[in-house]
């Protein structure tokens, strides 16, 4: 990983195109290990975690937090070329952390993730200008069709925010809509290696299947966000405060164990998605 790394102008125009840009090996062998023998052992982690039901009743396990902290996830969430890939993809403005939540699609009883967009859960919470939000998602397993690797409609972000309503505990789009995309847009399996990353438009559709293999498929997702695109129902400050940015070795030499539990952990309670509809 070459530090602070900046995107080329042919890899924005192909992101803005596609409404996504993978970049393989982003993060290094030793980089990922690190990572995911952090997050298999942590307790916090692990005991802050949600279950979020699909329509079969199957559920995926997910971590969610809002201020990046000093920990290895916080390091790596906040380095230099990762914030660097952010700021060149979304352009103009100052690059806040709006969330990141540790996925966790167990072996034979992960779910899957309905047909969305990310801006469709991001419009409840208030956001108003969704060219101005991005996930990127670190793969911290293989990911492939036979676990349940997210699936892209290439270029649907350009329909714009498509209305979103319950499926299962999740939001769902429209299917009439969807069903008119799957004839008119690319249906891409999104597949990753370890340490492969993916950048994402908000408003891209896609979905997962549910883990039907042997394995896990763990990955690291994390939301940024402009600091102009204030929200006027989301509480959280993290989503409009600057990140402080630091260098991209320093989550690997941090020897950090995992997040404190004085961290700002999303309670399902308080999610606002499951109340606005």
């Amino acid at each position: 990983m070459m530090a602070g790394e900046i995107l080329t102008q042919q890899q924005r125009e192909q992101y803005l195109n596609d409404g996504y840009l993978i970049i393989p090996d982003f993060i290094s062998t030793k980089g990922v290990e690190l990572l995911y023998s952090i997050a298999t052992e942590d307790q916090v982690m692990r005991s802050n975690a949600m279950d979020f039901n699909d329509q079969s009743n199957k559920s995926t396990k997910l971590t969610l937090w809002f201020t990046p902290g000093d920990d290895v996830y916080g390091l790596l969430i906040r380095s230099e070329r990762i914030i660097n890939a952010v700021q060149t993809l979304l352009g103009e403005g100052e690059v806040c952390h709006f969330h990141s939540k540790l996925m966790q699609k167990e072996p034979k009883v992960g779910g899957a993730w309905e047909w969305h967009q990310d801006y469709g859960y991001w419009y409840k919470n208030g956001f108003l200008y969704p060219e101005a939000m991005i996930s990127v998602m670190l793969a911290l397993t293989e990911a492939n069709s036979q676990n349940g690797c997210l699936q892209v409609l290439k270029g649907s972000h350009k329909m714009g925010r498509l209305e979103h309503s319950f499926a299962g505990e999740q939001q769902g789009a429209d299917m009439n809509f969807v069903e008119q995309a799957l004839e008119r847009f690319e249906r891409v399996e999104v597949v990753l290696k370890p340490g492969d990353i993916l950048f994402f438009h908000s408003n891209l559709l896609h979905m997962s299947e549910a883990n039907l293999s042997e394995k896990p498929r763990w990955s690291l997702i994390s939301a940024y966000n402009l600091s102009y695109n204030v929200p006027f129902r989301e509480k959280n400050k993290s989503c409009i405060t600057p990140v402080k940015v630091v260098a991209d070795t320093a989550f690997l030499a941090s020897g950090t164990a995992g997040l404190s539990p004085d961290t700002d952990f999303l309670k399902k309670e308080n999610e606002i998605t499951l109340k606005e509809n």
